[in-house]
């Protein structure tokens, strides 16, 4: 019994660890910045230099701190799932992946909406608005469709997956990843679709062992996102 909860706290020590991590670099980030640069800072160009510098520190933090506190912490590129190079394979899953993912959360965001107090079209919050500009919307996608997806899926599918699978079976491990993932998102709805896209992610590093096949689904994911945020809603 003590050793089921020393576990446990394990576990849950390494899932709230990355949380922090991430939302404490987003914070310490955009502080400093905002310091510095004042109003200019929610321009979407100051907006892309913080989130690709936040994960960039968040990566770092993640992967580097806990090895100076715990040896056993030390991590490699195969724990990681970057142990290899993408293959053809890896591309060819994303996309059935992603149609997985887009039809079993639609399906359970449906079953929600029978709920008075769900809201299946709120509308998520992405840190840009009002893109004016071709190279504000080049910024835009760069941090949302390029950054966001290499980091977070080395972080969560990487890192964190990487660790908790050394020690538990794909379920529970996958189910921990991809919960705190759809938390960390911050509304219900974006929750729900993250989460269910996780589990995909998961099962696709089981798959090919790699992350890879996760960051091109991701990168899809968040490019169809793009373009119904910033290019067919603001053409109506």
């Amino acid at each position: 019994m003590k050793t089921r909860t020393k576990n446990f706290l394990h576990y849950l020590a390494l899932a709230l660890w990355i949380g922090f991590i991430v939302i404490a670099a987003q914070l310490l980030v955009a502080l400093i910045v905002t310091f510095f640069v004042g109003k200019s800072a929610s321009n979407p160009i100051w907006t892309t230099i913080i989130i690709a510098i936040s994960f960039s520190l968040a990566l770092f933090l993640t992967i580097k701190l806990p090895t100076k506190l715990n040896r056993k912490l030390q991590t490699d590129r195969e724990e990681l799932g970057l142990a290899n190079l993408p293959t053809w394979t890896d591309l060819g899953l994303a996309p059935i992946g992603l149609i997985a993912s887009l039809v079993v959360s639609t399906a359970i965001s449906a079953l929600f909406s029978l709920f008075s107090w769900y809201n299946a079209t709120q509308a998520q919050n992405v840190g840009f608005s009002n893109l004016g500009s071709s190279a504000d919307k080049i910024a835009a996608f760069f941090a949302l469709v390029v950054v966001a997806p290499i980091v977070e899926e080395i972080l969560f599918r990487g890192w964190l997956y990487g660790k908790l699978r050394n020690h538990l079976s794909f379920l529970p491990a996958a189910l921990l990843v991809s919960l705190l993932f759809g938390i960390l998102h911050g509304q219900l709805n974006v929750g729900i679709t993250v989460c269910v896209m996780s589990l995909i992610m998961c099962g696709l590093r089981e798959i090919t062992g790699t992350v890879y096949s996760g960051i091109f689904l991701h990168m899809l994911k968040n490019a169809l996102g793009f373009y119904f945020l910033f290019f067919m809603i603001q053409s109506f």
